[in-house]
């Protein structure tokens, strides 16, 4: 499934199970940046690119790209296909599909009573990995996000990487606050580019404002689960990330080798995403 060529990763999960092995359970907080020689090589590769490559003229190219949505209509279910048929689970910690993985997360949100539209988040949060339908790297469709166009924080994943970085010899972008203002509100700040501003672009008409934030922000972890950024957010900001905090340990830790039952869940998924989406959506 021809479209992992395009990067150091073996697979798409790669990224996400070393999040998973970052932020897991019985790890204590002043491990969460620790890495050594356990680190895959190929996921430092992976970061190394990503860090390199994603600078401001980047993300705003691809937000001005992508956002247009005119790249093809397709149903949620059917992205969900493509994602299985595009995505080669190489995964050797399991044989799920992406399908089973992110039922798995919407379960766990599902067994413990969350609303209709919280379950839905969790179904979908990762279909913005579809952009690899129209051959985007995968540093430009996985990784941590982090903004753009402002100094990165040093909580963020790898930090060194971004000496490489064009953006780091513009004076005007090493600043605080870059080409932004004090708590300007995110709604002004550029993310680096990859399936979750994707997927918040493509969602946004449908879904209500909690579930954006959980969309566009998950994989934003020196935000949610280092705290850092707060200065460039809004009070309304500081509040909904809370939401993105909510649904952050089911995206970590739902994960298990145990598969769903897709046969016995499916009709209650299209029935979930028949409630909030038309048949066709823009993507």
């Amino acid at each position: 499934m021809g479209t992992l060529s395009n990067g150091p990763l073996e697979s798409l999960d790669q990224w996400d199970d070393d999040v998973r092995a970052r932020y897991r359970k019985d790890r204590n907080k002043e491990e969460f940046r620790v890495y050594d020689e356990s680190t895959p090589q190929v996921v430092r590769d992976f970061y190394r690119q990503n860090h390199a490559l994603q600078t401001l003229e980047f993300a705003r190219a691809k937000r001005a790209e992508y956002g247009t949505l005119n790249k093809t209509e397709m149903g949620i279910w059917e992205a969900m296909e493509r994602l299985n048929e595009l995505v080669d689970d190489s995964d050797p910690d399991t044989d799920l599909s992406q399908i089973e993985h992110n039922l798995q997360t919407a379960e766990a949100i599902r067994a413990d009573g969350h609303p209709r539209w919280f379950q839905l988040t969790g179904f979908i949060h990762d279909l913005g990995k579809v952009l690899t339908m129209w051959g985007e790297p995968q540093w430009a469709v996985v990784g941590d996000t982090f903004p753009v166009g402002c100094r990165w924080s040093e909580k963020i994943v790898y930090p060194e990487y971004f000496s490489a970085n064009p953006d780091s010899t513009n004076p005007e972008l090493m600043s605080r606050y870059g080409v932004y203002e004090e708590q300007c509100g995110l709604e002004n700040v550029n993310l680096s580019w990859g399936h979750d501003e994707y997927l918040y672009h493509v969602t946004k008409p449908y879904l209500p404002e909690e579930a954006q934030y959980m969309i566009r922000y998950h994989s934003w972890y020196s935000a949610h689960r280092e705290m850092d950024y707060q200065y460039l957010m809004s009070d309304h900001d500081m509040q909904m990330m809370d939401s993105v905090r909510k649904f952050n340990p089911y995206d970590l830790y739902s994960k298990s080798a145990v598969k769903p039952e897709l046969a016995t869940l499916k009709p209650y998924y299209e029935g979930l995403v028949s409630e909030f989406f038309p048949a066709k959506i823009r993507w």
